[in-house]
């Protein structure tokens, strides 16, 4: 039995996407930039799939910059706005946010601007009261994520964006995991720039958004024809950003019906693992991305069982999950999401994340738990108890 239970990490293409996509490739490859009828064959799939991601948010379609994914959608937000000052100004992150995010930070911090990195609490929430004590004259941005990807937590994004704007800051928020599942509409979200992700959404790899409400001005990280309204020069990925805006008009469609069935499958899988003493939930629970579920081992000793121990394990029972520390040149290094939540470094390093999907199934659920409880109970008994969890 094969089960899939890392949507988190990536989605898999849905057919509607890879028909559009082998359309585009055979009937519409032009170039979007050519003044022929080939070119302008092509730029009608490029503005219609602006169109359809721009729908998933309420935006209108002129907001929204085609970028190579999530990640340069952070970078150009990030570093778009840095890079209109001349001299060093001052940036506010989260503690818990994505690589996509905390890299470009570090960056900057380099290059002498100063970097606040907000608390959270145990459950990986920022308190808009602590954004309001970190805000300085010279604050220019300020970016929270929006889900957490790792823990499941969603932010109170509304309360810190009416913060920042109050202020009179600009506000980003890295949307990847929370878009087509939780109904966003920028019309109302006091949001200056949004990332968003297509293969987090059933469409390719190779695709995102990065949403600019109008007035704000960025500048671009890459010199060229000057594509994108000169935000992202570059020839766009016309078959993987048409597959990306299918992708995001049927999760528009779907999300009324599909959010709840996940909200389901997730408590459903929350409830069965509840007896096993040694998970312990991570991210909040009520406060929480629909298809989310995550945990740490109580008593991980770090070395011989970790959380990329149980996903070997469970990878040899045919169960995909993923965990949330890292491997540096055969080191395990504790999770910098939990470290930040307040776990130890033994239980850092425990961190599991199941994460579920549109083929997601109750049997799925079922077998998931019963076959996690056998593989813990196998490992536990063998660990040595650690005084730190």
């Amino acid at each position: 039995m094969q089960i899939y239970l890392d949507y988190s990490a990536t989605t898999p293409p849905r057919p509607e996407a890879i028909a559009v996509m082998q359309q585009v490739l055979t009937e519409q490859w032009g170039n979007p930039s050519s003044l022929h009828q080939w070119g302008n064959r092509a730029a009608t799939v490029l503005e219609q799939a602006r169109v359809q991601v721009a729908g998933l948010i309420n935006a209108v379609p002129e907001s929204m910059v085609f970028t190579a994914g999530g990640t340069e959608a952070d970078n150009l937000a990030i570093l778009g706005v840095a890079q209109r000052y001349r001299t060093p100004q001052h940036l506010i992150i989260s503690s818990v946010e994505h690589s996509a995010v905390s890299e470009p930070a570090r960056l900057l911090e380099q290059w002498g601007w100063h970097i606040t990195r907000l608390p959270v609490n145990a459950q990986g929430r920022v308190d808009p009261a602590d954004l309001q004590a970190a805000l300085r004259p010279n604050t220019v941005l300020v970016s929270v994520i929006y889900g957490q990807s790792e823990v499941g937590t969603l932010q109170p994004v509304e309360a810190l964006g009416q913060v920042v704007r109050h202020h009179g800051a600009l506000f980003h928020t890295d949307a990847v995991q929370v878009a087509g599942r939780v109904s966003i509409d920028v019309q109302q979200l006091p949001v200056d720039l949004l990332s968003l992700s297509s293969h987090k959404i059933y469409g390719p790899q190779g695709a995102g958004a990065l949403y600019v409400r109008p007035g704000v001005e960025l500048v671009p990280l890459l010199g060229g024809g000057g594509q994108e309204f000169k935000l992202r020069s570059g020839t766009q990925a016309l078959p993987a950003i048409a597959g990306f805006g299918v992708a995001a008009s049927l999760a528009l469609q779907e999300m009324a019906t599909e959010t709840p069935r996940l909200i389901q499958l997730r408590d459903r899988l929350f409830d069965q693992l509840a007896d096993v003493s040694d998970l312990s939930v991570t991210g909040d629970r009520l406060h929480r991305l629909p298809h989310h579920v995550s945990f740490v081992l109580r008593c991980a000793d770090g070395d011989r069982l970790s959380g990329k121990t149980l996903v070997r394990q469970m990878n040899l029972a045919g169960i995909a999950i993923s965990a949330g520390s890292a491997c540096h040149s055969g080191k395990l290094s504790p999770s910098p999401i939990l470290t930040a939540m307040g776990y130890g470094d033994r239980a850092a390093k425990s961190g599991i994340r199941l994460t579920l999907g549109r083929h997601t199934t109750e049997a799925d659920i079922d077998w998931t738990a019963m076959v996690l409880k056998q593989i813990i109970e196998r490992l536990v008994p063998s660990m040595t108890l650690c005084a730190e969890c």
